[in-house]
């Protein structure tokens, strides 16, 4: 049967099926295994790491001391979100990816635009956290053996000016390439992080946290936070506006929490404890987060944030006068980055995988290695794109171009939830559903993230709007017509 151009456009895959299964699988469901605490300490593992080491020096300059506030608002868009994250992973049997949901909820092309946004998400933040890494490497190798690296190899070619972009010709910042070439090697090698390794990732990552929190605030001062909201108004971050465009950076900081969802199919008991653990998970950054805020403000007045490598180990090294303090939090940076930038790229593989399984994109980013049972040739692509990004481009355009396609992808899981609650009608089985209805807690969600989208650079939007050209055009030139649901309507 041949299908009109909207039926394409809103075709959905049922929840849970396979349009690829592998040879030999049977598609028989993961051990109902994780508790409670296991499962939160993966929403606290794969969110705290990413962004909290690097986004005061991008997010202080914007706001000031009321960056405090920011991170407020970017916990309460993530909680709001994680709501709907809870209940679409409850009643949505797939891997648990927003995807996934999408696909099963609102259609293909959606969940199309909802995987654009998803790479540009995975992709950018990766190489984000390889060039944070970059200048926590550097300080260590400053405290440890006196020694720098060259500003020619740890400085991209294209950075963010006074008047906008300049071009350093002959720079580049070859610690991030490096690391994602690390990164490359141990997931071609087929490397599995294990649980053990996770919790004690997680436990690094909160003492460095609690070390840097101690230490700072020894050299606490009041005045510190006076004015408390950004009186410069030479590029509209004065008052509020600073707040709500600290937000759209510091954003980056909570991407991770949806992880508590989407291993659903392997928790004891979902429809108390994925609720409950993504809330759980939520509070404890939250509360690290903010110390982290309040030590480092009171440590030094707003005005040292803007242009500050490895922020929180200079932090340490200001407040004491000695090294050692920036040698520790160096050191732990350096090890949990790695970590995180690892995990990242291959989400953005398996991402990859799904939507190549669906026929949405080239069957390359499908095939394994029968040896190592990795997607070879994906995990290449991939890092050779995050590589080449991290090691020519500057941060600043990173950070808010991560925050715009999280932020986007939470919008059409917040749109999910209502859609999916009409489609099942009368058939909804009893479980975890966000409060107050289908419309108040997603049309807040919805809100907030518009709210903190408003005050996103000019050039995150033009950026973001040619990357969704790109996305259409490619959905209409190659994915309608190489779907698997087209042999499913045949």
């Amino acid at each position: 049967m041949n299908q009109t151009l909207g039926q394409k456009l809103f075709r959905i895959k049922p929840a849970g099926s396979t349009t690829n299964p592998p040879p030999g699988h049977a598609g028989t469901g993961l051990a109902r295994t994780m508790g409670l605490f296991p499962l939160t300490m993966i929403g606290v593992g794969a969110t705290i790491g990413t962004g909290i080491f690097f986004t005061m020096v991008e997010a202080v300059p914007k706001a000031g001391p009321s960056v405090v506030l920011s991170f407020l608002l970017a916990a309460l868009t993530a909680g709001l979100t994680a709501l709907c994250y809870a209940e679409l992973s409850f009643r949505i049997p797939a891997s648990g990816s927003s995807y996934s949901f999408a696909y099963a909820t609102v259609g293909e092309f959606a969940a199309f635009i909802m995987a654009a946004c998803l790479l540009l998400e995975y992709g950018l933040a990766a190489s984000a956290t390889a060039i944070g890494w970059s200048a926590y490497l550097n300080n260590f190798l400053t405290n440890a053996f006196g020694w720098q690296i060259p500003e020619l190899l740890r400085t991209p070619m294209f950075v963010s000016g006074e008047h906008g972009m300049e071009i350093r010709a002959g720079h580049i910042n070859l610690p991030p390439i490096l690391l994602v070439i690390m990164c490359c090697v141990l997931l071609i090698r087929g490397t599995k992080e294990s649980a053990t390794t996770n919790a004690i990732m997680v436990l690094v990552k909160l003492a460095i946290l609690v070390f840097f929190v101690v230490i700072a605030f020894s050299g606490f001062d009041i005045n510190n936070f006076k004015p408390f909201f950004n009186t410069d108004n030479s590029k509209g971050f004065a008052g509020m506006a600073g707040v709500t465009a600290a937000a759209g950076t510091v954003f980056f900081s909570f991407i991770g929490l949806d992880t508590v969802a989407t291993a659903g199919e392997e928790v004891r008991n979902p429809t108390r404890n994925v609720p409950i653990g993504i809330l759980a998970a939520l509070g404890i950054v939250t509360v690290f987060y903010m110390l982290v805020a309040v030590a480092a403000l009171g440590a030094q007045p707003a005005k040292m944030f803007e242009g500050q490598e490895a922020g929180l180990a200079v932090i340490l090294q200001n407040v004491t006068g000695k090294t050692w303090p920036a040698l520790i939090l160096s050191a732990g940076a350096v090890i949990s980055v790695f970590s995180v930038t690892l995990v990242t790229i291959y989400g953005q593989t398996r991402i990859l995988y799904a939507i190549s399984k669906d026929g949405l994109i080239p069957p390359t980013f499908q095939k394994v290695s029968p040896r190592t049972q990795s997607p070879v040739s994906n995990t290449l692509i991939v890092c050779l794109v995050v590589g080449l990004v991290a090691g020519f481009v500057d941060s600043t355009y990173l950070w808010d171009m991560v925050s715009m396609g999280t932020l986007t992808a939470f919008i059409v899981v917040s749109v999910a939830v209502p859609v999916m609650r009409k489609k099942m009608g009368e058939s909804l089985v009893k479980g975890f559903r966000v409060p107050f209805g289908p419309y108040v807690v997603p049309g807040l969600s919805i809100c907030a993230c518009l709210y903190i989208m408003k005050d996103l650079s000019k050039t995150t939007f033009t950026v973001f709007a040619i990357w969704m050209s790109v996305a259409v055009l490619a959905y209409f030139a190659y994915s309608i017509r190489h779907s698997r649901l087209n042999d499913s309507a045949a």
